[in-house]
């Protein structure tokens, strides 16, 4: 595949507080992998991908919203290896496509729009025939690449980490499978830390046990629920001025979906001393930069 997944430089953060503390933070810039496959979905694709490429129907099918990175990255990838790709979108057509929607087309993916009524049957068997019968067949990949191909897939990120090197992994949470990779690739005195974007995600430990086997360890397990910020997608001017701040102290760019909320939380216990003096921190930047650009012109400075 033409991608190389090994390549994604660990950035050092230096502020006061971290010298105060006496705490290291850093930053797996997985966004640096590639500019549209781009952060952790690359890594979720990775198994679907080679699954594909050897079936003799060389189609992937998968589902988002209008504005899915998911979506996208599936249809580069696809494009880039020669595999035909389908969208199922959630949402009646709209007048004016989504430049998401539009990349996606770009890349060569078959979209089709269906009802969200429509859309919550998609993990169904008989929604997936009926797709299957539309379509042909196809290697099926669900939303944000949560199975246990995509877990086993962002497991690779793991190769990317020094062994031991960090007492704490940090990375948002979508659908949960990024966390479940990362759980399988930990160290035993690591502790993964997942900050949920979605207002009311409380089922992680029941995701992580679907992809990861029920008898999968939790226990280096910690979950920071409360940055959400009202929910996915969701944003207030205090979480824009954030992704500033960090821009202008430390030159990250951030993302007002995922990897901003990370960031926001991890600053936050941080100041609240959840960190021990000595610790080193890993935060994942899973890429979505491309989301800002729904923001009005001018909200970032970056």
């Amino acid at each position: 595949m033409p991608f190389n997944i090994l390549n994604a430089p660990i950035e050092l953060l230096t502020d006061d507080m971290l010298l105060q503390k006496n705490i290291s933070l850093s930053v797996l810039r997985l966004d640096k992998i590639h500019p549209v496959v781009s952060g952790n979905k690359l890594f979720k694709l990775h198994y679907f991908l080679a699954e594909a490429l050897q079936s003799p129907h060389k189609t992937i099918l998968s589902f988002g919203g209008a504005y899915s990175n998911h979506l996208a990255a599936t249809a580069f990838a696809c494009q880039a290896n020669g595999l035909k790709s389908i969208g199922i979108v959630r949402g009646e057509m709209p007048a004016v496509l989504s430049s998401t929607l539009q990349q996606c087309m770009d890349y060569g993916m078959q979209l089709k729009f269906i009802s969200r009524a429509a859309y919550l049957k998609k993990e169904s068997t008989h929604f997936i025939t009926e797709l299957q019968n539309e379509f042909g067949e196809a290697i099926v990949i669900p939303e944000g690449g949560y199975h246990t191909a995509g877990a086993k897939g962002a497991a690779l990120i793991g190769k990317l980490i020094p062994a031991n090197m960090y007492t704490h992994i940090c990375t948002a949470a979508g659908t949960a499978t990024t966390t479940a990779g990362l759980l399988q690739c930990a160290g035993e005195q690591q502790e993964i830390i997942s900050v949920p974007v979605l207002k009311g995600m409380t089922d992680i430990a029941e995701r992580i046990y679907s992809l990861n086997g029920k008898e999968a360890s939790q226990k280096h397990l910690k979950i920071f629920n409360e940055y959400h910020f009202g929910g996915y997608a969701k944003k207030t001017p205090g979480l824009t001025g954030f992704m500033n701040q960090l821009w202008l102290q430390q030159q990250l760019p951030t993302d007002f979906v995922y990897t901003a909320k990370l960031f926001f939380a991890i600053y936050d216990k941080l100041k609240q001393g959840y960190f021990y003096p000595g610790s080193n921190i890993l935060c994942l930047h899973t890429g979505g930069l491309q989301g800002n650009n729904s923001l009005l012109p001018g909200t970032l400075l970056f």
